[in-house]
């Protein structure tokens, strides 16, 4: 698919980009998630510049990145563990 060029509007900021047509639908989607939470986090909380709201907006996100790759190694980890006994019964049964 071709790029095309797409306005995303972040803390009251515009921000002109070029994209795959593909990833449009997704960025334009980051950049609402990123506005309902500087929008939550200025309902909650008394902070209004968006300097600070973006900061905090951004720890928030990679607060949950950082949780879920420590999820995932972990689930991965689980999985080895029984594709590995699943391996060592099947050798054990053909080896019978």
């Amino acid at each position: 698919m071709g790029e095309i060029s797409i306005k995303i509007n972040i803390a009251d900021r515009i921000y002109p980009l070029r994209v795959d047509m593909a990833e449009e639908e997704v960025i334009r989607r980051a950049a609402k998630l990123i506005n309902d939470r500087i929008k939550e986090f200025q309902e909650n909380y008394a902070v209004r510049d968006k300097q600070d709201l973006l900061s905090m907006c951004v720890l928030h996100y990679a607060t949950g990145m950082l949780k879920a790759e420590g999820k995932s190694s972990t689930d991965e980890a689980g999985v080895v563990k029984m594709v590995n006994e699943l391996e060592g019964m099947l050798t054990e049964f053909f080896n019978k």
